[in-house]
């Protein structure tokens, strides 16, 4: 069933409302975004608290930013440029989600990706989550700092700022930026007892494949560079969408028959 426009913007102050509630935004932070259509978007405006957000208050925008309709007193977000990077990188996404969550947060300004393979639930659904590098808020430097990243990931730190995820549609993208902070939090404090216990590639492997055989919608290092030896993002090497996506696809054959049989496929 399509949603009207009113029934998304609804929605947008719904997941507002459980960000800034969950104190994943502080005073005016953060910004939401949902695809209408090739030329139209529905976005947050500038200078509002997400947490107290009625459906009048969204503006629309182009695929440009530019402002098509927004009542009085709106305008959209300054970091609009961001989520059309996005969505014209990524043409399967249709929301974008930024906002700070304390603990990944944490990890941005500190500079450390979450990729430390921990939990099942964050290497089958969300994968790694790498840094982009720093970029002023409100201007292009962001969005080229995140483009490298969106053929491989769903989700990215921006360097001491905050988070960035996007996905499907508007609650799967809430989704991802709630699993990116309990996945933060939970090594945050797995740290904190002495340091996590990692999965070893051979349990990453199977859950890769887990993943692949549910048909999981987005990007991920299941999809991609299986083995690659290295000690980031899972075990698979990968450092942040600079590397070529290409990979041996006789190494990818033997590595999924032998996953399939650690599975009893």
């Amino acid at each position: 069933m399509v949603q009207n426009e009113y029934e998304i913007k609804k929605q947008i102050c719904e997941i507002g409302k459980r960000i800034y509630d969950r104190n994943m935004v502080a005073a005016n932070d953060g910004n939401i975004s949902v695809k209408l259509n090739d030329n139209e978007f529905l976005c947050t405006p500038t200078g509002v608290s997400k947490g107290f957000m009625t459906p009048e208050y969204i503006c629309k925008v182009d695929a440009q930013g530019n402002t098509i309709q927004a009542n009085k007193g709106f305008r959209p977000s300054s970091e609009i440029k961001m989520h059309m990077r996005v969505y014209a990188k990524r043409p399967d996404v249709n929301s974008v989600v930024h906002a700070h969550p304390t603990f990944a947060t944490a990890f941005a300004i500190a500079g450390i990706p979450l990729t430390q393979p921990i939990m099942p639930e964050a290497v089958i659904a969300l994968g790694c989550v790498p840094i982009a590098p720093y970029g002023t808020p409100s201007t292009m430097e962001i969005p080229d700092a995140v483009e490298p990243y969106l053929q491989h990931y769903d989700a990215v730190l921006l360097e001491s700022h905050g988070a960035l995820t996007w996905s499907v549609d508007l609650l799967a993208a809430y989704h991802k930026m709630e699993s990116v902070e309990f996945y933060a939090e939970l090594l945050y404090k797995a740290r904190a007892l002495g340091g996590p216990k990692e999965f070893d590639q051979k349990t990453v492997e199977r859950l890769y494949e887990i993943r692949r055989q549910m048909g999981l919608p987005g990007k991920h290092p299941a999809d991609l560079c299986l083995n690659k030896g290295a000690a980031n993002c899972h075990n698979c090497g990968r450092h942040g969408g600079h590397e070529s996506a290409a990979v041996d696809q006789d190494l990818v054959s033997e590595i999924t028959k032998k996953v399939l049989e650690s599975l009893g496929k």
